[in-house]
């Protein structure tokens, strides 16, 4: 999570949405950097909300504007499978190596997954108040980032370019229909919040 005092701006990292390369290349113009430990990298917004914005309002009277990147929830759920499939996490609770995407999928909307499924949901992590679907200011989808990246260089004021960073590894993967179908229906929340970002 970075924060943008003088432009009141909070941008908050999503996992797997591209906002690690970001926040290693805006980080020097930040006022705070959280990277380390991940829950306070990838602080979701109800605790942001709890901790950071009553403090920035309680210290300042003014709470930043928060921005955030979504991505289509296959996909999304797709580059979890491929990181989980990294050698070093081989004979681990949390490693893909021997399921196929059909088996983590359907783990993935259980109440309870498995360990190697149990990756956490963005709209779980974007919700705002009473259950709003969309707790951020200004959300953006992955797929459209230079839009992400026009927003920033203008509020900013700067201009920045981005390596890749955290990539999971190629492979290529498909999801079964009955299985998509399935999961439209058990996680109908994770695609109604990527489709509502025009």
């Amino acid at each position: 999570m970075l924060v943008f005092w003088k432009q009141n701006l909070a941008l908050l990292s999503v996992p797997k949405t591209g906002t690690t390369a970001l926040e290693a290349a805006l980080s020097p113009a930040a006022d705070i950097v959280m990277s380390n430990p991940p829950e306070l990298k990838h602080l979701p917004v109800y605790r942001y909300t709890r901790f950071m914005e009553k403090m920035f309002d309680k210290a300042t009277g003014r709470k930043p504007e928060t921005v955030a990147v979504v991505r289509e929830p296959i996909d999304w759920l797709g580059s979890w499978y491929r990181y989980r499939q990294r050698p070093e996490l081989n004979g681990r609770p949390n490693s893909t190596a021997k399921v196929d995407f059909d088996e983590f999928v359907l783990e993935y909307t259980k109440g309870k997954p498995a360990p190697f499924a149990n990756v956490g949901s963005q709209a779980r992590f974007l919700a705002g108040d009473n259950d709003a679907l969309c707790g951020v200011t200004h959300l953006f989808r992955y797929d459209q980032l230079d839009r992400l990246y026009s927003f920033l260089e203008e509020r900013l004021d700067l201009r920045f370019n981005t390596e890749q960073m955290n990539v999971s590894p190629r492979r290529d993967i498909a999801l079964s229909p009955e299985v998509a179908q399935h999961l439209r229906h058990k996680c109908a929340r994770e695609f109604e919040l990527y489709e509502s970002v025009t």
